[in-house]
């Protein structure tokens, strides 16, 4: 199911989400619209807790606040009992003015900079995810300045090659992510880890890549990591109380995508937890697991209003929306494929034809769709791309100085505008100098 839970068609055909036309949205909000579906926040969240709950017997699930972070979206995760994973001092500093709790909170990220991991120690992360040795200089300087102690996990490289886009292997021997294992990096980590007096090594992380689709990669990681901690048990005394084997479980973008479901995922994941923790001699530690695309991904549905109709004669027609690469930058950085419906209407009785869906911006790359089958669209109608809730707006940009869309949260028949679109002025509201216009104001 690509769609949100609450997804139906009214007598119409128009298409529902929340209890609410999508046409409705998009006359009150304009287009391009992002809509998500609370409804399907709330039940994947839930399904995640829930499942690893139920198969390992000290769980903690990590939203990664990469995927989509935006403050009316913190209550919901509090509200589930998950934890909160950024990477950068701008998603922390938001997670913070918007409620999280910080000692919820974990801080990621492959090159943090002095001023991040200050800001981190100063509003009081729960725990600090260790990349580098630099960062480790790091954080012995600034938690001896401060004369405070950090819960840290240090994140390794178990050489696992994921099958996954190239841009989204993160786990493989070549990669800018963690301590390699292999050559013994990550092991003179942990013995300078050691020796400073305001870190607390907790256990250790490892992330191998997003958007896959299969349990053994998983299996693999979370073997790697046992291991490891086995040998640092042995050489140094150190017990691990954490391992995780990071996130990147996979979603159907598609309907001929595989499910993907949590419970089969959970279970597998912590199953291998468990019989590694046996095999390696260890009481099963906390298993942390740090879903974002499978939480949000299937919550969002991007919309546009189609414009312009290109044929040509067989070759090709597009059609033409007024957004693409700019809130959506995933087919043409990742070969990512969607799908598409008509909005407001449903098509029935119409011919049905192969198109492509192109966006407005000044790149022949700037296509959302490359081949999908519709109903006859004319300009003017309304396209719902599902399974946009995660790597759009996290991603979007002001390219051809295009505004941000709105984002609106529907839930049981109502809307809610949570970030209004862009305007022309806020294009300006970084600049130092602005040019007069031509009547002096």
């Amino acid at each position: 199911m690509v769609w949100p839970v609450t997804t139906e068609r009214d007598g119409s055909g128009q298409l529902i989400i929340g209890g609410v036309p999508v046409s409705h949205l998009a006359d009150e909000y304009g287009t391009p619209l992002y809509v998500y579906d609370e409804a399907t926040l709330r039940q994947r969240a839930d399904a995640y807790r829930q499942a690893f709950e139920r198969h390992y017997p000290r769980a903690r699930v990590v939203y990664a606040g990469k995927a989509y972070l935006a403050t009316w979206l913190l209550p919901l995760l509090d509200e589930a009992g998950l934890w909160l994973d950024v990477v950068s001092g701008g998603e922390l500093y938001l997670a913070v003015r918007g409620g999280f709790p910080a000692e919820r909170i974990v801080f990621h990220g492959n090159n943090k900079t002095p001023e991040e991991l200050a800001l981190a120690l100063e509003l009081g992360v729960g725990e600090v995810v260790i990349d580098n040795h630099y960062e480790i200089e790091l954080l012995a300087q600034l938690t001896a300045e401060r004369q405070v102690a950090l819960d840290v996990l240090l994140r390794v490289n178990p050489g696992v090659d994921a099958h996954t886009h190239e841009y989204r292997k993160t786990g493989i021997v070549d990669s800018k992510f963690g301590l390699l294992i292999q050559s013994g990096d990550a092991a003179r980590a942990v013995e300078r880890i050691r020796a400073v007096p305001g870190l607390r090594l907790r256990g250790y992380h490892a992330h191998i890549g997003s958007q896959i689709a299969e349990t053994e990669p998983f299996a693999t990681t979370i073997n790697v990591l046992f291991a490891f901690a086995a040998e640092m048990r042995d050489r140094f005394g150190i017990v691990p109380d954490q391992i995780s084997p990071g996130g990147g479980w996979a979603i159907p973008y598609e309907s001929d995508d595989p499910d993907a479901a949590i419970e089969p995922y959970a279970a597998a994941v912590a199953g291998s937890a468990l019989q590694a923790a046996e095999r390696w001699g260890f009481d099963p530690p906390v298993l942390t697991v740090e879903p974002g695309r499978s939480i949000v991904g299937p919550a969002g549905v991007a919309v546009y209003r189609v414009g312009a109709i290109k044929d040509i004669p067989g070759v090709r027609r597009y059609v033409c929306v007024d957004g693409g690469m700019a809130d959506n930058i995933r087919p043409p950085l990742y070969g990512a494929r969607y799908t598409a419906a008509l909005a407001n209407r449903d098509g029935a009785g119409s011919d049905h034809a192969v198109v492509t869906i192109a966006g407005k911006y000044c790149e022949s790359g700037d296509v959302l769709i490359r081949d999908v089958e519709l109903p006859t669209v004319e300009p003017g109608d309304l396209l719902a791309l599902p399974a946009a809730g995660a790597y759009c707006l996290a991603m979007a940009s002001n390219y051809n100085l295009a505004l941000r869309p709105a984002v609106v949260a529907v839930a049981d028949g109502r809307a809610r505008l949570v970030q209004r679109r862009e305007r022309y002025e806020d294009l300006l509201a970084r600049e130092v100098v602005v040019v007069p216009n031509q009547t002096g104001e």
